[in-house]
C-alpha cells in the first residue's frame, strides 16, 4: 500500500479552489481507493473571522465541511488517477449525521480526515472527521458527486 503526500503547489493543481476558499493546506497521507488526511492551519486573517464572531472568532461549520470535502475531492480525483479540469465540478450531494463538538480558533491546526465507503457513477460515500489535536471538532458522512459541466 502506497502513501502519498502532496504540499500546496501540487494541491493548486488538484483543485480548482483559490484564496481566500481554499482550505487544505497539506496532504500528510492519502491512501489511493482508501483514506486521506490532510491539514488546514487556521490563522487569525482568515476573512471570515472579521464577523464569526468580532470577540471571539470561531471558524464556521460550515467552512469546517467545506474543508473535509475538498480533502475528500482529492481522494476521488486521486483514486481515480484524474486531473480536475474546467468542465468537472464536485459537488455536495447530501451531508449526514453532522457534529460539532469543539470550536475552532485562530491558531488552531485542523487535522483532516475522509475515508472512501463506497463510489460510483461519479457518488462518493466518505465518513470524514477533523480533529484538533487528538479532540474531534466535527463529524459527518459527506456524499460527493463529480459532475461534467460542459
Amino acid at each position: 500500500m502506497t502513501t502519498t503526500t502532496l504540499d500546496i503547489h501540487q494541491i493548486l493543481k488538484k483543485l480548482p479552489h483559490r484564496y481566500p476558499f481554499l482550505m487544505v493546506d497539506r496532504v500528510v497521507a492519502l491512501e489511493k481507493g482508501q483514506r486521506i488526511r490532510a491539514i488546514k492551519n487556521v490563522t487569525a486573517n482568515e476573512e471570515f473571522f472579521n464577523g464569526h464572531f468580532p470577540r471571539r472568532p470561531v471558524m464556521p461549520g460550515v467552512l469546517m465541511l467545506e474543508a473535509l470535502a475538498q480533502a475528500a475531492a482529492i481522494l476521488a480525483f486521486e483514486t481515480l488517477g484524474q486531473e480536475p479540469d474546467e468542465n468537472t465540478v464536485y459537488y455536495f450531494a447530501a451531508i449526514d449525521g453532522a457534529r460539532f463538538k469543539r470550536p475552532v480558533e485562530p491558531g488552531d491546526q485542523l487535522i483532516l480526515e475522509a475515508t472512501l465507503g463506497r463510489m460510483k457513477a461519479g457518488i462518493f460515500k466518505f465518513q470524514a472527521r477533523a480533529l484538533v489535536g487528538e479532540e474531534v471538532a466535527v463529524e459527518a458522512d459527506l456524499t460527493c458527486a463529480m459532475r461534467s459541466i460542459a
